[in-house]
């Protein structure tokens, strides 16, 4: 039994969504069941599978709906932890950097397509701290051993600023950089649950948990824990998946299963916010991070590069559990204010530069078995309770597979289960097998793609990416042969979309925010994208009319509430301020008046439209009704001149950035007095 290799069923095919569901209900006994498709739950059932033991996992949202895609989306080992490991000589704290680094250099290797090392700098602003933090940074170098990516270095002022030009000169005495992984979070969390369902895991999503099945041990008469009752979401359809034991993986809803299992069970999450904002590329390096790690109220501060953006955060405070966190204006300020501090003045960093913003619920637990209740573990715990739930909770993204293997050593041990050893190390996740960093090159050759576009394939889907671009379509354009792009400045194309049905993407949302990205990097961007996703979407899944309506709709909420979109729109609102000079005032008066002819007191498309002919300049009507929109704040399909004072200084505080309407007037306005022509005379009077 033990000496069995595991085979995998499914190398070719992915079995459908339906099919899954299917299983679910007619196989008879599972030998383990997961709750939860985070990366913990995947970690765990991926770890289940592969030892031999029969598997099913289910997930009431998508994978990694939840914290899992809200990350930093950093694989560290912790360099804080290591500084109060050593500060406090405190064993644990150094024995969990240790395990980190090692769960480090495996993330690495076996999602060598979704993941690569990044250097970060940590800036110092005073002679004495440079020792200090080298000598910090040399342990965590020497705590990873041969597992180190590459050793730390330090940098002269000059050198700092060369790398980074955006930093703050005053006061740098120079820098010291560090490796750390990086990876693409959601696309790490979905490689594990599909890598789990080729090798035969029975793995749904939007399958909810409704109660846990008992039945009584006819040997002690005590209730144990026999499954659960679920719920296709979707269909509305209820069946039983019955399973020899139950693994929680539910992550900040930990304490709900539990009290399900037991309503005496003790609360152990403590859930804590972490807010992150997405900015422009240009505020930071290609390919280098920044750690502030002396914020003005103590908390950490990152500032990284990440597909092509760069993400800044993050906040920690504590937060009540909920399935939709939202970043709140206050917490975009506080990272902004930060941001600040460490840019050079020359960068104005504008709010309106924040292009998404989300908030993601750390499940941080204390131990119910520890006398101390105020001991919040800044490590998982593996409980399991007296009708056998077991429950895994706590850690962080970096170990979700060594706490797969710790879980499952636990249940394996508690429920007296016939498995095979851990074989999670070294084992390759989906599309990691046959990627190399110059399979682009093979996409851009064999398919006529574009070279942004292959990187970006090869990138998310490794291996894997052939199998996205023989779906992409034939543009009909010189270059590129095929892939159509969803939205002009993202590598994101149309085949990605129904490739993401394949990967179980059930909604307009799961392929905005977690099969690509496109949510998390820049909401009006996905805004912009949402038509096309619907009704790909809908022809291959037969939707309704109102079924795409919905879906619209819901995506269209969840841009609005959890990507920051909400926050955005009301930098601008009817009761925005004008605070301008009266100079300014005035050349804005006759900015708007070059384009209100009849001096009516606002601008319909139809004025713009006749000032741009006179400059021979065409623009659809459709784009002109979308831009004049943005701004008509009163929602009267025109712009008064109230409105475009207060669009004016919103651009000035930095509220609002790349207004196209506040642009294209400008330059028209450039444009008519080069010519120095009266426009009026040549209109024709000015009708």
């Amino acid at each position: 039994q033990h000496k069995r290799q595991v085979n995998v069923p499914f190398c070719d095919e992915l079995p459908s969504r339906q099919a899954q569901l299917a299983a679910l209900r007619n196989t008879e006994e599972f030998d383990v069941l997961v709750i939860g498709g985070g990366a913990t739950g995947s970690g765990c059932a991926l770890d289940a599978v592969t030892r031999n033991l029969k598997t099913a996992l289910v997930e009431r949202s998508d994978f990694s709906s939840g914290t899992s895609s809200r990350s930093t989306k950093l694989i560290h080992g912790g360099v804080r932890y290591l500084q109060k490991a050593i500060m406090k000589l405190d064993y644990e704290q150094y024995m969990m950097v240790k395990e980190a680094l090692h769960e480090r250099a495996n993330l690495l290797e076996i999602a060598p397509h979704l993941s690569a090392p990044l250097p970060i700098m940590l800036p110092v602003y005073s002679w004495w701290q440079l020792p200090y933090y080298w000598a910090g940074i040399k342990m965590y170098d020497l705590v990873a051993g041969a597992q180190c990516l590459k050793s730390s270095y330090v940098l002269s002022k000059n050198k700092a600023l060369e790398l980074f030009p955006m930093l703050k000169r005053d006061k740098l005495v120079g820098a010291i950089v560090y490796y750390d992984g990086q990876h693409n979070d959601a696309r790490m969390n979905l490689a594990i649950a599909l890598t789990a369902a080729r090798y035969g895991a029975v793995a749904a999503n939007y399958t909810e948990v409704v109660h846990l099945l008992k039945r009584t041990d006819p040997e002690t008469g005590k209730e144990r824990v026999c499954g659960a009752r679920c719920r296709d979401v979707i269909s509305g359809q209820e069946f039983e998946v019955r399973a020899k034991c139950v693994i929680n993986a539910t992550g900040p809803f930990t304490d709900s299963l539990r009290k399900m299992d037991n309503e005496k069970s003790p609360k152990i999450c403590q859930p804590s916010a972490g807010v992150h904002i997405v900015m422009p590329g240009y505020y930071s390096p290609d390919n280098m991070g920044l750690l502030d790690p002396a914020t003005s109220d103590g908390r950490v501060i990152f500032f990284l590069p990440w597909e092509k953006m760069t993400i800044a955060g993050t906040t920690d405070s504590p937060t009540e559990i909920t399935a939709q966190p939202i970043p709140t204006e206050e917490d975009i300020n506080f990272i902004l204010t930060e941001v600040r501090n460490y840019l050079s003045p020359d960068v104005e960093v504008r709010r309106g530069d924040v292009l998404a913003a989300w908030s993601g619920i750390r499940p941080l637990v204390t131990d119910p078995s520890s006398k101390d209740t105020q001991s919040i573990c800044r490590n998982h715990i593996v409980n399991i309770s007296e009708s056998g739930l077991v429950t895994i909770a706590g850690g962080k993204w970096t170990t979700y597979r060594a706490m797969a293997q710790e879980t499952l050593d636990a249940t394996i041990k508690a429920h007296h289960l016939q498995a095979g050893p851990c074989r999670t190390v070294g084992l390759m996740l989906e599309g990691g097998k046959g990627w190399t960093p110059t399979l682009y090159i093979r996409l851009v050759q064999d398919y006529g793609l574009e070279v942004e576009v292959a990187q970006h394939l090869a990138a998310t889907y490794g291996g894997r990416a052939f199998e996205v671009a023989k779906m992409a379509q034939v543009t009909g354009q010189r270059w590129p042969i095929v892939g159509k792009r969803l939205v002009s400045e993202f590598p994101y194309i149309e085949s990605e979309v129904h490739y993401a049905v394949k990967e179980y993407a059930c909604t307009a949302i799961d392929v905005l925010a977690r099969r690509t990205r496109l949510g998390f990097l820049n909401v009006q961007a996905a805004d912009e994208a949402l038509p096309r996703i619907v009704h790909i979407m809908g022809k291959q899944l037969g939707w309704s009319e109102q079924k795409k309506q919905e879906e619209l709709n819901a995506a269209r909420t969840f841009l609005y509430q959890e990507m920051g979109y909400k926050t955005r729109s009301e930098q601008l609102t009817n009761t925005t301020e004008i605070s301008l000079p009266l100079s300014e005032v005035d050349r804005y008066k006759k900015r708007f008046h070059k384009f209100d002819k009849g001096n009516k007191g606002f601008i319909t498309t139809v004025d713009v439209q006749q000032v741009l002919e006179s400059i021979s300049v065409q623009i659809d009507e459709n784009t002109l009704h979308e831009i004049l929109n943005e701004v008509d704040l009163n929602k009267n399909g025109q712009v008064e001149l109230n409105e475009f004072l207060q669009l004016m200084s919103a651009v000035r505080k930095g509220r609002v950035s790349d207004s196209r309407l506040a642009i294209l007037m400008k330059t028209v306005e450039e444009t008519l007095e080069e010519r120095g022509l009266v426009s009026v005379d040549r209109s024709g009077g000015g009708v």
